[in-house]
């Protein structure tokens, strides 16, 4: 899903510190002799983890950590399927879900987990894995609009949710996101559909409603570039992820967020233990210290996405909080409108090719 502070440094490969033994940490040879090896392999997303996650962890347990990035979950299911062995894997719901029916992941020992107790109410039961058997949230959010409410009246933005992005007022002056599955929500959703659905006539309204935003309001269509154009202020509005709208509203006063009462997409990133890995009892612990205190709140303070971890949610959110105050960094949970992605190959196909016929097109 995607959702960075910065560009994905998709495909590059970091190799930390050795693991050697330290005053303050375990040592190589503890690491072999509890878990059997002394080097994870771990596949994330770019820009996804706080700058001392990794050297912390390497420094207490006495390992050393491989890190390769992946910029889509598409690539990340690639390499998968390509053979390739990772211990720990931060895909989205929908892929989770997929990757669950394929028999690519396997079931976690939550005894070895025991920070799982954690973990913030908007993350617990969801729907691609309601009892955690095979994943543990890492990041959650929703998708909304921020707009600069000096240009943007901030009562059309409530009165009108998704429909602001046809609002001919504000023509020239919008970022869509490029991504079929996000714009074809903001479509549905305005239009009072779920955003899973397969209905054809509900499909095809949703395109036409598309192609009318298209053809009327000039839209400039982005991915991660939406999040230094935003911050400074080269459009009004823009369809974006609520981390990265928690680091623009941080970094320009002129913008707000807003969660159309419609409904939108509740999505999360969670850590999950390949088929395939070498090392599942280290992968384990990398897991279990992600969900601790002090690990998730590095994370998500310098990430800037929502934590797993419900002190550190309350913390980050609350008075005096890095994030008091941010209308985006604390998700929407529990609404009935918010739906999570399921995965749909079909449905995903069809969209790609409709996306990209309401981008080809001409008013």
């Amino acid at each position: 899903m995607k959702k960075l502070i910065a560009m994905m440094l998709a495909g590059a490969m970091l190799f930390a510190a050795t693991g050697c033994s330290s005053d303050n940490g375990g040592s190589t040879e503890d690491a072999v002799a509890k878990y059997g090896s002394d080097t994870l392999k771990l596949y994330n997303w770019g820009e996804y983890m706080g700058e001392n996650l990794i050297s912390d962890f390497e420094k207490e347990f006495g390992v050393k950590v491989i890190v390769e990035y992946f910029d889509s979950n598409e690539m990340m299911y690639t390499k998968l399927q390509g053979g390739d062995s990772y211990d720990v894997l931060v895909p989205s719901d929908y892929m989770i879900e997929r990757l669950i029916s394929e028999g690519m992941l396997q079931e976690l020992d939550l005894s070895k987990i025991p920070n799982i107790a954690n973990l913030a109410e908007g993350v617990k039961n969801l729907p691609y894995d309601p009892d955690n058997t095979y994943s543990v949230p890492y990041f959650w959010g929703n998708v909304g609009i921020v707009y600069n409410h000096n240009n943007v009246d901030p009562a059309d933005v409530e009165a009108e949710g998704w429909n602001i992005l046809k609002d001919t007022k504000y023509a020239g002056h919008i970022y869509m996101y490029d991504s079929e599955r996000d714009a074809f929500m903001t479509a549905f959703k305005a239009l009072g559909y779920s955003m899973n659905t397969e209905n054809e006539d509900e499909i095809q309204a949703a395109y036409e409603w598309l192609l009318e935003m298209n053809n009327t309001m000039e839209p400039v269509y982005v991915t991660d570039e939406v999040i230094d154009g935003m911050a400074n202020g080269n459009k009004d509005i823009a369809v974006m992820y609520s981390g990265d709208a928690a680091y623009v509203l941080d970094t320009n006063e002129d913008m707000s967020y807003w969660m159309p009462t419609e409904g939108t997409n509740l999505w999360s990133d969670a850590m999950v233990i390949p088929a395939n890995a070498e090392n599942p009892a280290l992968a384990h612990e990398f897991i279990n210290y992600v969900l601790s205190y002090d690990a998730s709140y590095g994370n998500s303070e310098y990430v800037g996405y929502a934590s797993s971890n419900q002190e550190v949610l309350d913390t980050l959110s609350g008075e005096g909080g890095y994030y008091e105050n941010n209308e985006a960094y604390l998700p929407r949970s529990g609404y009935e409108k918010d739906e999570v992605f399921h995965d749909n190959q079909t449905l995903k196909k069809i969209l790609s090719e409709l996306w990209i016929k309401v981008k080809a097109s001409k008013a």
